[in-house]
Formats: C-alpha cells, sequence, structure tokens
C-alpha cells in the first residue's frame, strides 16, 4: 500500500468516526430551539403562517380564498428548503380561518422522515375535518413520503411528466467499515451496556438479530404506508401491496394504477377546485417557505463539500459515492434515493 492511499485511507477513516459520532446528533440536532429560532429569523416565507400579500385586508373584506401550499425539498425538521414547524403552524392557521375555504398543495418532495411526513398527513386530515378541500398538485417529484403526505387530498393531480410512487421504506443505513479498519490497524472501543445499544455504529460487525430489528421496524412502518394508501384511495389492500414495491411511477403509470386522479395543469386545477367549492372567482393566496441562507453557512458548506472532495479523490471514490456515505439515514424515511 503506498503512502497516499494509506493517507487517504485514514482521512477516510477520520471522517467515518466525527461522522459516526454526530450522525444521530446532526438529524435530530436542527430540533433544538436555537436552530430553530435560527431557521424562523432567516425565513422570508413567513413562519407566522401570514403570506407575502397582506391578508388582513383579505380577512377585513371578508373575502374567501383559496391557499397555493408549497411543499418542497425533504420532509424532515428543517432544512433550506422545508421547514416542520412552519408547514403544520400554516395548516392550522388556515384550518382556524374562516375566509380560507380550500387548499391547493403543490408537492415537490423525495420525501422524509416518516415520523415528520406523519405529522403533516395527520394535519391535513385535521384540516379536512372541518369540511374544507384538498387538494394536490404533483410537480416533477413526488415520491415516497412526498406521495404519503398527498394521499388526503380529495383529488391528485399531476404534471404529465411527475414522478411519484416510491412507496416503501428506509428503516436506516449502516456502514461496517471492520475490515477496513484492520487494513489500517486502527480498533475502537466503545464501552456499553445492553448489546445492541451500539447498534449500526460502523466499527463493529452488524449481527443478524439487528438486521432483524431493523427489518421488523421497516415492515411495520410500511405496513402503515401501504394501509393509508389503501385507505384513502380506496384501494384493496393486496393491490397496493402490489404497486409498493418501493419503485417509482410516471404520472400516466400512477392514473392507471389508481395513484392519482388526473393529469392536468395547476391552473386547471384550480379552474377545477373553484368549481368544486362553487365559488369561479376565488382569490388564491400562496405560502412558500424560503429560507435565506447566511453567509457563514454558505461558506461552511463550502468548505465541507470540498473536504469532502478532496477525501474521495484520495480514496478514490466518485463524488456521489462520498455524498452518499453523508446522507446515510439514521432514522426510519418514507424517501425515494437515486
Amino acid at each position: 500500500m503506498n503512502k497516499n492511499t494509506k493517507s487517504g485511507i485514514i482521512v477516510f477513516i477520520i471522517l467515518l468516526i466525527v461522522a459516526g459520532g454526530c450522525i444521530g446528533w446532526s438529524v435530530y440536532a436542527k430540533k433544538t430551539e436555537a436552530q430553530k429560532n435560527a431557521f424562523y429569523n432567516n425565513a422570508t416565507g413567513n413562519p407566522s403562517g401570514v403570506s407575502s400579500e397582506d391578508k388582513s385586508s383579505v380577512n377585513k373584506a371578508g373575502r374567501e380564498y383559496i391557499a397555493a401550499l408549497y411543499v418542497e425539498g425533504t420532509i424532515e425538521e428543517a432544512n433550506s428548503s422545508y421547514n416542520q414547524a412552519w408547514l403544520l403552524s400554516v395548516i392550522n392557521k388556515l384550518k382556524n380561518d374562516s375566509s380560507n375555504v380550500a387548499i391547493a398543495m403543490y408537492v415537490n418532495s423525495p420525501g422524509g422522515g416518516v415520523y415528520q411526513a406523519d405529522e403533516v398527513y395527520f394535519a391535513l386530515k385535521d384540516y379536512q375535518g372541518t369540511g374544507k378541500k384538498l387538494y394536490v398538485y404533483m410537480g416533477p417529484l413526488a415520491a415516497s413520503g412526498g406521495y404519503y403526505i398527498s394521499c388526503p387530498a380529495n383529488k391528485i393531480f399531476a404534471n404529465r411528466n411527475t414522478l411519484t410512487g416510491s412507496i416503501g421504506v428506509i428503516a436506516g443505513e449502516l456502514i461496517d467499515a471492520t475490515e477496513l479498519l484492520d487494513t489500517v490497524g486502527i480498533k475502537i472501543e466503545a464501552i456499553h451496556s445492553g448489546r445492541n445499544k451500539l447498534m449500526g455504529n460502523f466499527y463493529e460487525e452488524i449481527t443478524q438479530e439487528q438486521e432483524d430489528i431493523m427489518q421488523s421496524i421497516s415492515d411495520e412502518c410500511y405496513d402503515q404506508f401501504v394501509g393509508i394508501v389503501a385507505s384513502e384511495r380506496n384501494m384493496n389492500i393486496n393491490k397496493v401491496k402490489e404497486l409498493a414495491d418501493g419503485r417509482i411511477y410516471t404520472a400516466a403509470q400512477a392514473l392507471k394504477n389508481g395513484l392519482i386522479d388526473s393529469i392536468n395543469t395547476w391552473d386547471n386545477m384550480i379552474i377545477e377546485l373553484r368549481t368544486a367549492i362553487d365559488i369561479p372567482d376565488c382569490k388564491v393566496i400562496t405560502y412558500h417557505y424560503e429560507y435565506k441562507q447566511t453567509l457563514r453557512e454558505s461558506i461552511l458548506g463550502l468548505v465541507s463539500k470540498i473536504q469532502g472532495s478532496t477525501a474521495a479523490a484520495k480514496l478514490g471514490l466518485p463524488a456521489k459515492v462520498w455524498d452518499d456515505l453523508e446522507g446515510f439515514n439514521s432514522y426510519p424515511a418514507y424517501l425515494y434515493r437515486q
């Protein structure tokens, strides 16, 4: 083994150790109050649920409106294009706003966390409990959790080039780097109680028991997803299971299989929704979360990308492989991964 290769492996292992120690934290750290506040303070998408248009004038005039609610990006606690607290807050405010008569929800998402997707699902069901209508329009990608949160809609519309489906679960992605560590001569000892307490760490071999544990979690989440599709789409559960092998479907395939109701344009969906609520000229107000990245975050992101590319190059790995390693899930997810 030459010096450069060994050096690259050592860099890789060090980064694995850091990643291994932080993988759970990195996903859930965004739940801390400080981080949430950082997202709120930098949001131009109005986390309070007020649209960029002055809705107070609409309420004073008593004019009814449709909320065009945009859900984009990975469904998790918070990221640059998605914010769970903001979305739930908006749905709740719309539910309690007597001037709001319907939601037209635009979905462009590969899905995300099982927990977060289910929260959104129940918030939308709660909204519909008031008798208001929910129409969904699928953008380029409405897969896995993106399809999950679309299911309660009174009608689901899609662009003719939409990709959807991917009904399935990733319970977690585990790395076993024990052979690599042995090759370089690194030994890690972790003091813990409970043989599965460190389940999924990269420096111990994955046991059959641990695989079974993760599979049981996956199966439970899968049954939940399949049950919701069957119930909301009024489909036989065995039929849904035939479709739910994790694959994505084109809009035409999804329509044929009963996963959506129509292939059409956004504008035509709004026209149909106005007809359904019997208000032909009903106003549409947009709710769109936007996160303004700070200079510090931009620099840190660039540095991280350079470091990852450097480490991948030293190991002779394609950059995408390195990105996939960094993006492994440590939590159950309804997520479409390319």
